[in-house]
């Protein structure tokens, strides 16, 4: 059987990650424990785990012929995703994200540029891009083609999934065609005062699926005038960097599974985001991808 297809609109960073004990006072140098250079951003990182569970995965982008690009390009390409690349033949800032992770609790910082004010524009395939996608997820980064890509891959039946980490003025213009959104607990839209309320104004503005994650506690989720909560595994969390990201992008496999539910959705992809928290490193996890017993709930 052909593996499920996902296109992956948004993001791509280049992640340049160090371990420490302490983060440094002013003015201090401090020595990691260990160093990760690797690719990141929403979009980039959910496509790595579409990969990594065992399906297609496009990632459409703009990165344009920069140094930096080819790196983050490489890592993307031994990890399983195609790189559409709408900025191809130009040059421009590539996103690098100076990432820090605590060894004792496995909490990141993350300082970076970003493409919520990008005004890339879609590439003139990117209906074909998405013709043959199973699911489309958009991040809201580069909004000209996230915009695109959601009423295109909508009007043609396609789920489309929005990985909501924050509000972005894009969002406005995604709501119409979305499926599915997933939020972060601090998601707001604008006039919310929290995750509730948030979930209430997506699911009134019409949103089929409203599903808000909560770190280590449970799983809300919306689907009209019905709701519900969804446990996620207990971890010893060791690198929390992209484990978001990587709920998005098993969120977005296991939609491609007609016979699954709401809830058993929720449930795998919460152990996918769980395994990538157990261990150290961007990409290490993906080696354990295959202990996952998802019969289990």
């Amino acid at each position: 059987m052909t593996p499920p297809r996902g296109v992956f609109v948004g993001l791509a960073t280049l992640d340049v990650i160090h371990r420490i004990a302490a983060p440094p006072a002013v003015n201090q140098k401090i020595t990691s424990s260990a160093q990760f250079v690797a690719a990141g951003g929403p979009a980039a990182n959910a496509a790595v785990t579409f990969a990594a569970l065992g399906g297609q995965a496009v990632l459409v982008t703009a990165l344009g012929d920069e140094p930096v690009a080819d790196l983050v390009r490489a890592d993307l390409a031994r990890h399983g995703v195609e790189v559409h690349d709408a900025a191809a033949g130009t040059v421009r800032p590539v996103p690098v994200s100076a990432v820090s992770v605590m060894e004792t609790t496995g909490d990141r910082s993350v300082v970076s540029l970003d493409a919520v004010a990008s005004e890339a524009t879609p590439p003139p395939d990117l209906d074909d891009v998405l013709g043959g996608a199973d699911v489309v997820l958009v991040d809201g980064h580069h909004p000209r083609i996230a915009r695109a890509a959601a009423e295109s891959a909508s009007r043609t039946g396609r789920r489309v999934v929005v990985d909501a980490g924050r509000w972005k003025p894009v969002m406005a213009d995604l709501v119409p065609w979305v499926s599915d959104m997933v939020c972060s607990a601090d998601f707001r839209t604008p006039g919310s005062d929290d995750a509730e309320t948030t979930a209430s104004s997506l699911i009134d503005d019409g949103v089929p699926t409203v599903v808000t994650t909560h770190g280590g506690d449970p799983i809300r989720w919306r689907v009209g005038t019905e709701s519900g909560a969804v446990d996620v595994p207990a971890v010893t969390a060791v690198d929390t960097l992209g484990a978001g990201d990587v709920f998005h992008g098993a969120y977005a496999w296991f939609s491609t599974d007609g016979e699954s539910n709401l809830t058993d959705r929720l449930a795998r992809s919460a152990r996918v985001a769980a395994l990538r928290c157990s261990v150290v490193g961007p990409r290490s996890w993906i080696e354990h991808v295959p202990s996952l017993d998802f019969r289990k709930r």
